[in-house]
């Protein structure tokens, strides 16, 4: 499937957090679902990313949304309930079903749309299996009121091969550049377009002790959680319009 405008909607996850860029910023797989889209193109693709790290899914399905819907691109990926699963009380069912009315939305006003589960990181941080079944209970509800007209599922959280820690960024709870590039690399796959060359494969992030660990994300992460504080906050998208994807060469 080929595609001429394509916006991005969700948390860290399609934000890039982890694939961080020369310039302070950050890439990510979506950014290289567009790459993919340009280079298999024979006209020009334009992107945009209103993904926000941090989000939780209800400003994702519905101001995300709402502005993606906006855009009227031919394609919207969605993402999202990552936070949600994470916080001490959330209801798995209204999650999937918050994701899937928003996709309802995006498909009625004329996209196609890309659903996609995040990573699962759940061997590498704290009260990961509890957070594990939160996640394989998410996933299971939305596989199960699938396939959708129009709506491509790719299922990240079932790929085994990404929980290998070498994917994992040096917080371990969000992809490094190599899990991007997977990532990417199923989506594109599903899409039935060509995987680019994304270049060599980078190296693998130093990790932490576990004392520097605790100290630099999960304490970090605690108080933000105890405040009502998130790393997203004060945030504005990364590519908020509609923009042609620069292709190499």
């Amino acid at each position: 499937m080929m595609f001429e405008s394509y916006v991005a909607v969700g948390d860290s996850f399609t934000e890039g957090v982890g694939d961080e860029t020369p310039d302070g910023g950050v890439r990510g797989w979506a950014d290289l679902v567009a790459l993919g889209l340009a280079l298999a193109s024979s006209v020009p693709v334009s992107y945009a990313n209103l993904a926000i790290r941090g989000r939780l899914l209800s400003p994702i399905a519905n101001e995300q949304m709402d502005a993606a819907i906006a855009l009227r691109p031919q394609l919207i990926s969605i993402n999202g309930g990552g936070n949600d699963i994470m916080r001490p009380r959330v209801s798995i069912n209204r999650i999937a079903d918050q994701l899937l009315e928003s996709v309802d939305r995006a498909v009625a006003a004329g996209s196609h749309v890309l659903l996609a589960s995040g990573a699962n990181p759940t061997r590498h941080i704290p009260l990961g299996a509890r957070i594990e079944v939160r996640g394989d209970h998410l996933a299971a509800a939305v596989r199960g009121h699938l396939p959708r007209e129009n709506v491509t599922w790719v299922d990240n959280w079932g790929d085994s091969e990404l929980t290998d820690l070498r994917y994992w960024s040096r917080d371990q709870l969000h992809l490094g550049p190599l899990g991007h590039r997977r990532v990417a690399s199923n989506v594109l796959a599903a899409l039935e377009v060509p995987v680019p060359d994304f270049g060599p494969a980078p190296a693998d992030p130093a990790r932490p002790r576990t004392s520097a660990y605790w100290r630099e994300y999960v304490l970090p992460w605690i108080g933000r959680r105890l405040t009502g504080r998130s790393s997203g906050d004060n945030r504005e998208p990364k590519i908020a319009e509609l923009t042609v994807v620069s292709v190499p060469g």
